[in-house]
């Protein structure tokens, strides 16, 4: 079977850790609206905004 690797550039990698630190830091001041009994958004997003904080926090401890 052959495995296709997409090339990603330097632009488009550094606009997608933009993207995830902009949604971390809007969700820090405006947290998701989560109906009683119900899950607001798919967790896998709660886990990329965790991660997207966490190298916030590293990028700025250097």
């Amino acid at each position: 079977m052959t495995k296709i690797v997409r090339f990603a550039s330097k632009s488009e990698l550094e606009r997608q850790r933009l993207i995830r630190e902009a949604r971390a830091i809007y969700d820090s001041i405006f947290p998701p609206y989560v109906p009683a009994g119900g899950c607001a958004h798919d967790p896998s997003d709660q886990w990329a905004a965790h991660e997207a904080t966490a190298e916030i926090r590293n990028n700025n401890e250097r």
